[in-house]
């Protein structure tokens, strides 16, 4: 199996990348993907598809899937780590959005996304065990690109119009475009994630966030329809906790599927109670934990050049501070393939309208996430009230409580009136 012949040439099978193939397909652009894993399986825990991007894979034809696979979030709710309601608000529908938020297995998204592009493009758009290795040169309006079959070793090349690096954070294509960038930059926290079935707890589909990343803060949220059907919660967590470091000063790579260890995030959420849920037993019952730190880049200047551009983690890895990583990546795979068809035969000037697009608003928010306004505010109630409250109006100012919603919309980058107002993105 090759990646011979097409028009445009994505690597990375991730969400993004394979968002990216289903819209250049529905915009009757030709695409392959690559993806140097063997086998795509549904790896991974658990994210959050905000309404702007629920609504372009929605137009994409998936409303049905993830309807059926994820859980749609009612509410995010904020308490201190005694379990004392802070702030919350309603979410997706409840919000005034025309399209709902999803909390789903980023695994099982995938493979919706997988099965889509196979079902319409093809078993041969996704090839499977082929990794990027560089461009060689451009004849005329082809790129050569150079890849590698990872299970012969060997190396062959391919000419395209255009190629996407949707390769992640350590993105291959990335670091041909800027070399010598190093590392990820870390912020001195680090993240514990697992999931477990559990009982339905907070009210069945509230996201909640407990305590605040100054020290240590929870995320809990329900990820799974078929776990709802049958009268039980398939509970996402992660817990973060800050460490006395230098930015950037990380021991090992940023690696999703590194394993943790109960013993090293147990102590710090001893005797945790969020409402019904007893926080260290959640933790207890789960099978695999993943342990990560959090990490970005600093916003690039431009992304691409010539036929060469970037998108998802590739171009803007953010902090998972506003839920908003994923959407993002949804929201880059859906203007480039509106910009390459408005601007069809030309695919540079359709990359780098694409890049016009999306690269001043991801680095906005990038540099929303590193600020963590909301998180500013949760620790000016740990210092206030460091043993709980009973009243948040004793802790909080009106115009404090008010900073949250702000926080929230700043990090979230999306408006309810504009997104239910504007027209679609959709070419095809």
């Amino acid at each position: 199996m090759n990646a011979a012949n097409a028009d445009v040439l994505v690597a990375g099978a991730g969400i993004g990348g394979l968002t990216a193939a289903l819209s250049l397909h529905a915009a009757g652009i030709g695409v392959r993907v690559i993806e140097p894993v063997q086998v795509l399986r549904p790896v991974g825990v658990g994210i959050n598809l905000l309404p702007h991007a629920v609504r372009e894979l929605t137009e994409l034809g998936l409303g049905e899937q993830l309807a059926a696979t994820g859980v749609a979030t009612a509410r995010m709710v904020h308490y201190d780590r005694h379990g004392n309601r802070i702030w919350g608000e309603p979410r997706g529908h409840a919000l005034g959005y025309h399209w709902p938020q999803y909390s789903i297995h980023r695994g099982a998204l995938q493979m919706i996304l997988l099965d889509a592009v196979r079902e319409r493009l093809g078993e041969r758009a996704v090839v499977t065990g082929t990794a990027f290795v560089r461009c060689a040169e451009t004849e005329g309006q082809l790129l050569r690109v150079i890849l590698r079959d990872l299970a012969r070793g060997r190396e062959h090349s391919v000419r395209v119009r255009a190629l996407i690096g949707a390769d992640g954070l350590y993105s291959t294509v990335r670091a041909r475009l800027h070399p010598g960038e190093g590392p990820p930059l870390w912020n001195g926290i680090r993240m514990w994630r697992g999931v477990a079935e559990w009982d339905p707890v907070l009210g069945g589909r509230t996201v909640a966030i407990a305590g605040s990343n100054a020290h240590a803060k929870l995320v809990v949220y329900p990820i799974s329809g078929e776990a709802e059907r049958r009268g039980r919660a398939l509970l996402n967590w992660v817990a973060e906790v800050r460490f006395p470091v230098e930015h950037g000063g990380m021991s090992g790579a940023a690696d999703w599927n590194r394993s943790g260890r109960l013993s090293d995030v147990l102590p710090y959420f001893a005797g945790w109670r969020i409402g019904d849920l007893d926080v260290p037993a959640l933790f207890a019952a789960t099978r695999r934990i993943l342990e990560y730190p959090m990490v970005d880049r600093e916003p690039l200047p431009r992304w691409g050049r010539g036929p060469v551009t970037l998108l998802g983690d590739a171009a803007h890895p953010m902090y998972p501070v506003g839920s908003n990583g994923g959407s993002q990546a949804v929201l880059d795979a859906r203007v480039l393939a509106r910009s390459l068809a408005v601007n069809d035969p030309d695919r540079v000037a359709g990359l780098r309208a694409y890049e016009e697009v999306r690269r001043e608003a991801t680095a906005e928010l990038v540099l929303a996430n590193r600020s963590m306004p909301a998180d500013r505010l949760l620790q000016v109630v740990a210092e206030r009230a460091p043993e709980g409250f009973e009243r948040v109006e004793d802790v909080l100012t009106p115009e404090e409580l008010s900073e949250l919603d702000a926080a929230y919309r700043w990090t979230t980058g999306t408006d309810v009136a504009e997104l239910n107002g504007r027209g679609s993105w959709g070419v095809g």
